[in-house]
């Protein structure tokens, strides 16, 4: 059934739809319409889960910590200060093995004070151990979502799935709403082989030595190695369920493509307009979105790639000391590769326009740009 809805509330209809047992929460802007709409179907009889108004992003992770333990489909939704301050628990949930699902409303983190959408939020929390996939429509929100409470049970490892601040979260679009029972039929529930159950007493989380440390660490690296391939079969397996297929990767008119804008997040959907304009001029041009950010698609890259080609990294994020983060990942997968151009473009930090004369202009410094370049690294800002 379509509907139209905003971005916040695609991800809790999903999350209802998932059958979510436990659900925590505290409102951040632009992330507490999610958690609204959660409310008001669990007073209507609408979402049967357990509902938890926490008193702080912590204590929601806690709280997710603990009901996940026991065996429960878990979700939560934060933004920016939220998900920093959650980030001990992140550590925790992830070297737990548990596969919480979690939506981040990119926000730019203080100081100084703003309220608009930057990737920095979730991209500071590339180490903990979360998967991150990176949406661009609202359609795209509900059905990661859904995804990734199966990619998560599988591999044992919580995923975070990331929408832009206002630009998605307030946007309302045409979604395509699947029924209960179809849903049903793609994600069985969750029974985790593993436990708390008073019946069958076991330790959890107990102290060990540097010997099972590190090979918890190996463990969980393979885990994540293995969920590129568990990415790619459940995008398929969604496609075959309800005729929409995903990847790590999404390509536009990049067969014969000389330079590609490289996007992220709702920033991939203009870029689609801006490949569009360059090529009603004869240009080149191509854009290739990145969906999964951890694990990072390095082996899809390098298939991707050809020498010669030139790649234009829009990074709406940056480390201080290191430039935009999308374009420092994507150099270091490519490294071993000869010929290929990167060039990374810090853009829209904050909530800044990336508009598709923006885009375009980024590509067209790509483009010009000798193969050798590939360390430059540039600034751009809309001039309106």
């Amino acid at each position: 059934m379509k509907k139209v809805l905003m971005g916040n509330h695609a991800a809790a209809v999903a999350a209802k739809l998932a059958r979510v047992q436990v659900a925590a929460g505290y409102p951040i802007t632009p992330q507490t319409q999610a958690f609204e709409l959660l409310a008001e179907m669990k007073a209507s009889g609408e979402f049967a889960g357990q509902f938890i108004a926490a008193e702080s992003e912590h204590s929601v992770m806690a709280a997710i910590l603990g009901a996940a333990t026991a065996g429960a489909r878990t979700f939560t939704a934060t933004s920016s200060q939220g998900l920093a301050y959650m980030h001990e628990l992140l550590h925790w949930v992830a070297g737990a093995r548990l596969p919480a699902v979690m939506i981040d409303v990119n926000r730019a983190l203080a100081a100084p004070w703003n309220l608009w959408t930057d990737q920095t939020d979730s991209l500071s929390q590339r180490d903990t151990g979360w998967m991150q996939f990176y949406c661009s429509n609202n359609q795209e929100i509900l059905d990661t979502v859904l995804m990734s409470f199966k990619i998560a049970e599988r591999v044992m490892l919580p995923a975070m799935v990331v929408l832009d601040g206002f630009t998605l979260s307030h946007s309302y679009e045409p979604v395509d709403v699947p029924s209960q029972e179809d849903v049903d039929a793609f994600l069985p529930p969750f029974n985790p082989e593993f436990s708390l159950d008073p019946k069958r007493p076991r330790t959890f989380g107990a102290l060990v030595g540097p010997r099972e440390y590190l090979r918890l660490r190996r463990r969980m690296a393979a885990d994540m190695a293995e969920a590129e391939d568990v990415i790619e079969e459940v995008g398929q397996e969604f496609g075959r369920a309800f005729g929409r297929s995903y990847g790590q990767l999404e390509t536009y008119r990049c067969e014969d493509a000389e330079t590609v804008l490289v996007t992220s997040g709702a920033v991939g959907s203009t870029a689609v307009a801006a490949v569009n304009a360059l090529r009603e001029r004869g240009l080149a041009a191509g854009n290739l979105r990145l969906r999964s950010f951890r694990p990072f698609p390095a082996k899809a890259l390098r298939a991707f790639v050809r020498p010669g080609l030139r790649l234009a990294v829009v990074d709406r994020n940056y480390s201080p000391g290191a430039g935009g983060i999308f374009a420092q990942e994507i150099k270091a997968a490519l490294r071993p590769a000869s010929g290929i151009c990167v060039r990374g473009t810090v853009a829209g930090l904050g909530g800044g326009d990336i508009t598709v004369e923006l885009l375009q202009e980024v590509w067209r410094r790509a483009h010009d740009a000798p193969l050798s370049a590939s360390e430059a690294e540039t600034w751009a800002e809309d001039s309106r």
